[in-house]
């Protein structure tokens, strides 16, 4: 009778905390249903990436940008801002545009070069998925494309299907014009459309961009800011609902957060706009910052429950300060940060509470091939899978933030060990910057020692 009663002391205290946080904290219960019940479910498996490479001869250089603002007769005042920008963006010397702003042409590209543009991405990464899966475009049950700046009739959904002569019952959608967070939006139309699809379906997700023909020639400072980072790039990924292809998956969708705030100065924060000029460009507004830490922090309220261990979510409860100041590396290991610049990286990483280790592919991936808009995430998971990262059980975020305005996160499990070049291969022993130097000096004076 003693024991019994001093068993019921012992767990009274944590049954009452247990109920106390199924009581209050609503996001919670959810957590555990998806848990026990969802997850059963249905699944969501990449079996397959690929990210684009764009040809030497497109890269932007300083000379590049000062041929261009000498076109407009920009005063010194705003070449210098510009190159100063650009300066601290944290983008290196060997990233890629599109073909008329590398030629520092005069005029905006044509309908037939934005095609093009758009095409390159598409057509090179979907021929490398098809070859390196095994699985032929006909056996594709879903297609997603996404692009934030071009919508061209036909769609670019359609220029694949035609292109791959895919089958007459493939559903495919072409998201347009939801900015630099589309590519995820795009993995959950996917996830949602497998809820309803037999546990064989195949789906194709294609991120791609069309910057030349948007390219800012004004004199707006706040326009002026994204022509020093936007690049060309872009992603195909292969997905499966297939529980069975679990074996050859390199992940599986672990959870899916989406997040668009709904007021004026978050909509107006980043705008495609004309200046007064006539000029067409994005304006990104001196609150856009703040607005992305709000969206960031209202995603994570939702995300954090489904991703981090239940017992950090109880002592953060127990203190007070549920999903505030949580340790969001007890759940995950690896981290995709927006690109767009350095400052947000650093900004992103501080306030998740990320080491240097933590941001470096995404600053890495900034350096290497700049900003590519939505296909992004990919390559900075590329990285950590070239430099053989990413371990089975492994959890990767991935954060994208766009205009609406949006921020849209996803965690993958990782499947088992990666260590894929892929469109790093070639360049990955030189990042970071010095590594390689370092090594070849450590090489030397250990020969020199024997």
């Amino acid at each position: 009778m003693d024991l019994s009663l001093a068993a019921i002391i012992t767990i009274l205290p944590l049954t009452i905390t247990i109920l106390l946080v199924f009581h209050f904290y609503h996001p919670l219960p959810e957590f555990v249903r998806q848990k026990l019940q969802l997850g059963q479910r249905y699944c969501c498996y990449l079996v397959a990436y690929q990210c684009y490479k764009p040809p030497s001869d497109l890269r932007f250089t300083t000379e590049t940008f000062t041929k261009i603002l000498s076109h407009r007769n920009h005063d010194p005042d705003d070449c210098r801002f510009f190159l100063n920008s650009l300066a601290t963006s944290g983008i290196g010397a060997e990233t890629c545009g599109p073909r008329n702003i590398a030629e520092s042409r005069k005029s905006p590209a044509t309908l037939h070069e934005s095609l093009q543009e758009a095409d390159a991405p598409m057509f090179e990464t979907l021929d490398k998925l098809f070859t390196t899966s095994g699985v032929p475009p006909s056996r594709v049950d879903i297609l997603v494309t996404t692009v934030s700046l071009f919508a061209p009739s036909p769609s670019l959904s359609a220029r694949i299907v035609n292109r791959y002569k895919m089958k007459q019952g493939i559903k495919s959608y072409s998201l347009a014009g939801m900015g630099c967070s589309s590519g995820i939006v795009g993995i959950d139309l996917v996830r949602h459309l497998f809820t309803t699809m037999p546990p064989t379906a195949l789906a194709v997700v294609v991120s791609t961009e069309a910057v030349g023909a948007h390219y800012y020639r004004g004199r707006d400072r706040s326009m002026m800011l994204p022509n020093a980072v936007f690049r060309t790039g872009g992603c195909s990924l292969l997905l499966t609902n297939n529980p069975s292809w679990s074996h050859r998956a390199v992940a599986k969708l672990t959870a899916l957060v989406r997040t668009h705030l709904a007021d004026d100065a978050a909509y107006d924060s980043v705008v495609q706009i004309e200046d007064e000029e006539g000029c067409p460009g994005f304006r990104v507004s001196r609150q856009s910052t703040d607005t992305a830490k709000l969206a960031l922090v209202a995603n994570f309220r939702v995300l954090l429950p489904k991703v981090l261990p239940l017992w950090e979510i109880l002592a953060r409860f127990l203190r007070r300060r549920v999903m505030t100041g949580v340790s969001v590396k007890s759940g995950i290991q690896h981290f995709c940060v927006h690109t767009s610049r350095k400052a947000v990286i650093d900004a992103v990483g501080r306030s998740l509470g990320l080491g240097e280790d933590d941001v470096e592919p995404s600053r890495m991936t900034l350096n290497r091939f700049g900003y590519t808009s939505c296909s992004s995430p990919w390559y900075v998971f590329g990285y950590m899978e070239a430099k053989k990262r990413l371990k089975r059980g492994d959890r990767v975020l991935m954060v994208g933030l766009g205009a609406g305005f949006m921020c849209n996160t996803c965690v993958w499990t990782v499947m088992r060990d990666l260590e894929d070049g892929n469109v790093w291969g070639d360049c990955i022993s030189r990042y970071p910057p010095g590594t390689s130097i370092a090594a070849t000096a450590t090489t030397t004076s250990d020969a020199a020692d024997e």
